[in-house]
């Protein structure tokens, strides 16, 4: 996730509204074009003060989720005390990604701006890769889940040459699927989502 918030940092943010409009779940969805663009109205979004953001649950911040595979392995990690949500420090994660914020207001895409931004300070990928987007993460039962909507992206790396950037990325290392579902419980929560969808993708 990005750095703690400051005074003055602004994220994008939906209105609840326009989630429910578009249509509230719960868990993970997979990526559906028409759902994405309804969620993306542009005139229900907007950027608000973090601080208060982190707080309210008639808002939700929109945060890229970003999984890194390479082959049938994904990248984790341990979230260090030094990451930016203390709500989620220890836990192991699949998703690398942070808050939208006004530093990506002046791209045309403000959405992919951030998504890109928030990957290149986390990591240093030192592969080509393609990317595919496999869906959205929403949990209203924990206070961290209730004011965040995860946009889940997939991005396939030629070789797994991946450095960490942030102190808050600790132990990662690529790992089978499989493993990864064997250590189900040590995940954050929105990890298991992803890896719950993963595991029913090649299942299925």
């Amino acid at each position: 996730m990005s750095p703690m918030p400051t005074a003055d940092e602004h994220v994008l943010v939906i209105p609840r509204s326009r989630f429910e409009a578009a249509g509230p779940f719960h868990g993970f969805q997979p990526f559906d074009a028409e759902y994405w663009s309804s969620l993306m109205a542009p005139a229900d979004l907007s950027f608000r003060p973090r601080s208060e953001m982190e707080t309210d649950p008639d808002y939700k911040q929109l945060i890229p989720y970003v999984l890194l595979r390479h082959g049938s392995q994904f990248f984790e990690y341990v979230r260090g005390s030094s990451g930016g949500e203390s709500r989620l420090h220890h836990k192991r994660s699949v998703g690398i990604g942070g808050h939208i914020s006004t530093l990506d207001a002046a791209n045309g895409d403000v959405y992919r701006a951030g998504m890109l931004r928030e990957l290149h300070e986390e990591v240093d990928l030192r592969a080509p890769f393609t990317e595919r987007l496999l869906g959205f993460i929403y949990d209203s039962r924990t206070p961290v889940g209730e004011v965040h909507l995860g946009v889940v992206h997939v991005l396939d790396l030629a070789s797994p040459a991946v450095a960490a950037k942030e102190y808050g990325i600790d132990d990662g290392r690529f790992t089978e699927l499989a493993d990864l579902l064997t250590r189900f419980d040590d995940f954050e929560t929105w990890s298991q989502f992803a890896l719950q969808a993963l595991a029913a993708e090649v299942g299925g």
